[in-house]
């Protein structure tokens, strides 16, 4: 009898995650789209797939609130049916968020690697909000940038380590004294140039 009814358990279990994977079918479908896609490509922002979701998802709320008012005016035998709902309700919300949040990181990876200006292929699969955050986040980096000193700084050169622990470094302006880890001294005065050890970090 134990068996039988464990037998029973584990059948509902995997009947249960079958139904969950056929209701979140379509969130799904949106992940395996951007896994496709390489790094540096963004496909065309799938506004139908989550128009159809998030169709899904009222209408999945719907049932259950209904069965919710059913269960309590009394009846019984549809707690089972509504943890199925609530479970594909959040799936599809954890593919959601993934979808956006992935698109936004390629964004941000763009950003760095191409710049500001975006090549029209990337930016026509971009839907209006993902080109408004686009460029409220450039404003942003480029402000921070200019916030370095009186030239600025930009952060989006030589995103690759250097292949040599040694570095030349042109002066454009007077500094004074720079002190390396290991007390080196090094001037610093405008139109110079000296080399150094890249791990150098900390001055006078």
């Amino acid at each position: 009898t134990r068996l039988k009814a464990s037998g029973e358990s584990r059948a509902g279990l995997i009947l249960a995650s079958y139904i969950i994977n056929m209701l979140a079918e379509q969130g799904l479908e949106l992940i395996r789209e951007l896994q496709r896609a390489n790094d540096y490509v963004l496909p065309s922002y799938n506004e139908d797939g989550i128009r159809q979701i998030i169709e899904e998802m009222q209408a999945l709320f719907q049932q259950n609130q209904e069965d919710v008012n059913a269960t309590i005016a009394g009846k019984t035998g549809l707690f089972s049916a509504i943890q199925l709902r609530h479970a594909s309700l959040e799936r599809n919300k954890r593919c959601l968020l993934v979808y956006v949040y992935e698109r936004m990181q390629r964004l941000r990876q763009l950003r760095w690697e191409l710049g500001s200006v975006l090549p029209a292929h990337i930016k026509d699969n971009l839907c209006e909000l993902e080109k408004v955050w686009f460029t409220n986040y450039s404003k942003s980096l480029v402000k921070y940038m200019r916030s370095f000193g009186d030239i600025g700084l930009d952060l989006t050169q030589d995103l690759k380590p250097p292949k040599s622990i040694f570095i030349e470094v042109r002066c454009l302006q007077d500094y004074g004294e720079f002190v390396t880890d290991d007390g080196e001294v090094i001037p610093l005065k405008k139109n110079t140039q000296v080399g150094s050890n890249s791990s150098s970090t900390r001055k006078s």
